[in-house]
């Protein structure tokens, strides 16, 4: 699997397709593979929702809900889920350098469970250029239009659409800002609040657009960045005091084509997840039967900072429900190094969540290690000097794959605060860290010989631990769902 698609929240389910090879487990023939959670967190497999046809396989593209029945596939009383996705027709790409790509439609009336495919797909010819992809759809109630933000090669193309058949071009973005080391690809346009109120209590909205790039991240290979800004209807504006180098969603190496749900979702949060791989390995990574997982659910809001409007992000409050422990650690003065056993009662290998705030004030360097009896080990690493976080993977367990895979991702040091909170999140093959409030994210897969069970905290001079909190975490996954249906 990679890109998830689709992501739409209708009649209190997540759906979640994905890019999906069902012959192998390498990238092939893409069809879009099909699970939803009431939560989610608890995973439903369903059969395959979209299979290639005459016009190519199915590459990235979302869903939404047609609450006013535009499209005339459903009825006002039971209005369709419609999902927006890229043909790529292999046959056609062995012709013309150009053209083989385009976009078409299906909708479901029983609930995302089966799909049926428009009899005049597709309804976005290419305009004969190469890379032409992964439109992300969602309406804009001013003009009453179905917007498409599109991948465009280096740039991003805006459509609109009455009925999400007939579609026109509005604009572009994109040519001349960000990040331009690979193809542009999976594009996202949403809306957020600011926070505090304008004067007259009116809430500030500001639109994000995140833009995945194949190649040329911070930290080698895919990633993701994000431009704040305004939406019209029809343009999209950078902030005028947006940094002019590329901000990213997350400096792993690990959370690629990241895309937000549509629909009305509880809370009106606006929930993210991505690819957990890298193009530079995806390949290669040494795993049997499956091969690649997604992030963790996220929620994504806005802050000011004195460096102008930042984005972060959080993973959502329903991962919760996995906790069956918790250990506390009290306020000290740790001297050089302070080890946790994570071996609990009841504990399952590999998995928790760890919660702790530590001010550095003194120290210049500080690492949270993650380790296990054969000393393969991943270390998060603090680095006030070159004011810079890092996350070392290089001894992590195998390794020598891939020649792009160890090495050590780093991430600026934002703010002037000796005050560091980190959140980890630890999984058999993953780690994820959401340092200060998620104002800046690692993503990180790692293959040890045996799940790491300890914790260390090690620093130059003596660092003071204000609060930590260990979750122990029970597996996702279990033989029934909240909604009846098997797992598997």
């Amino acid at each position: 699997m990679n890109d998830p698609n689709g992501m739409v929240y209708a009649d209190g389910q997540y759906h979640l397709f994905y890019q999906y090879n069902p012959y192998a487990n390498k990238w092939g023939p893409m069809h879009w593979g099909h699970a939803i959670s009431v939560d989610m967190v608890h995973w439903n497999n369903l059969p395959i929702a979209l299979f290639p046809d005459q016009h190519g396989t199915i590459f990235s593209g979302s869903a939404v809900v047609d609450r006013d029945n535009t499209s005339g596939f459903g009825s006002a009383a039971h209005p369709p889920l419609v999902a927006v996705f890229t043909y790529h027709d292999h046959l056609r790409e062995n012709l013309a350098p150009v053209g083989f790509q385009s976009q078409g439609i299906a909708y479901s009336t029983d609930q995302g469970r089966t799909w049926t495919k428009y009899d005049g797909n597709p309804v976005l010819q290419n305009p004969d250029v190469r890379d032409f992809r992964d439109p992300k759809v969602f309406w804009f109630e001013d003009r009453k239009r179905w917007i498409m933000t599109l991948a465009v090669g280096n740039h991003v193309a805006f459509y609109s659409s009455a009925d999400l058949k007939t579609w026109t071009h509005e604009s572009d973005f994109g040519a001349d800002r960000g990040a331009h080391g690979g193809v542009w690809e999976c594009p996202d346009l949403i809306e957020l609040p600011l926070p505090g109120n304008a004067p007259g209590g009116a809430t500030v909205h500001r639109h994000v657009l995140l833009v995945s790039v194949g190649s040329g991240a911070p930290n080698g290979g895919s990633g993701t960045q994000y431009f704040v800004g305004h939406f019209d209807g029809r343009n999209f504006t950078a902030d005028p005091a947006a940094p002019v180098t590329p901000r990213w969603v997350d400096y792993g190496t690990d959370d690629y084509a990241g895309s937000t749900w549509s629909g009305a979702t509880p809370g009106g949060r606006q929930l993210f997840i991505g690819w957990m791989s890298n193009w530079d390995y995806a390949n290669l990574v040494p795993t049997t039967r499956w091969r690649s997982a997604m992030t963790a659910p996220r929620e994504l809001t806005l802050a000011k900072t004195p460096d102008g409007i930042e984005l972060r992000s959080q993973p959502v409050q329903e991962l919760a429900s996995l906790r069956t422990g918790e250990h506390r650690i009290a306020r000290q003065i740790v001297s050089q190094s302070h080890s946790i056993d994570l071996n609990a009662p009841g504990s399952t290998a590999g998995l928790l969540e760890l919660d702790l705030r530590v001010n550095t004030r003194r120290a210049s360097r500080v690492e949270l290690t993650f380790a296990n009896g054969a000393n393969q080990k991943t270390v998060f690493r603090i680095d006030r000097t070159a004011r810079r976080y890092e996350v070392d993977r290089t001894a992590s367990g195998a390794v020598d794959f891939s020649p792009k895979f160890a090495g050590v991702q780093t991430a600026p040091m934002l703010g002037r605060s000796t005050q560091v909170v980190v959140r980890a999140l630890l999984d058999r093959s993953s780690i994820e860290l959401f340092i200060n409030d998620g104002q800046t994210v690692f993503t990180t897969i790692v293959f040890p010989t045996t799940p790491y069970d300890r914790v260390t905290l090690d620093s130059d001079r003596d660092v003071e631990l204000d609060e930590a909190q260990i979750y122990t975490l029970q597996s996702i996954w279990h033989e029934h769902s909240p909604t009846g249906e098997s797992q598997r």
